[in-house]
């Protein structure tokens, strides 16, 4: 799978499942401060990618995802790409 599915399965999980506006979602947003998606969010958002892209994120590896690219790059990462 390649970086521009991932982006746009993560997009769909942002959308769906926080409710964020899809032009607001680019690599560079902050989840907390571009995004207002808080700590319980963000929590949220990797228990749903877990399922959606059926790989386990470690808590010391969620904590430093910060920006809609880091997510990305990391299930990227996840799935051997």
């Amino acid at each position: 799978m390649d970086r521009n599915e991932i982006a746009e399965r993560l997009t769909g999980v942002l959308v769906s499942e926080l409710g964020l506006e899809q032009d607001k979602i680019k690599d560079e947003a902050h989840f907390e401060e571009d995004l207002d998606v808080d700590s319980l969010g963000v929590v949220e958002l990797l228990m749903a990618l877990e399922d959606e892209f059926d790989v386990k994120i470690p808590d010391e590896e969620a904590e430093s995802i910060v920006t809609v690219g880091q997510a990305i790059d990391l299930v990227q990462g996840k799935l051997g790409g």
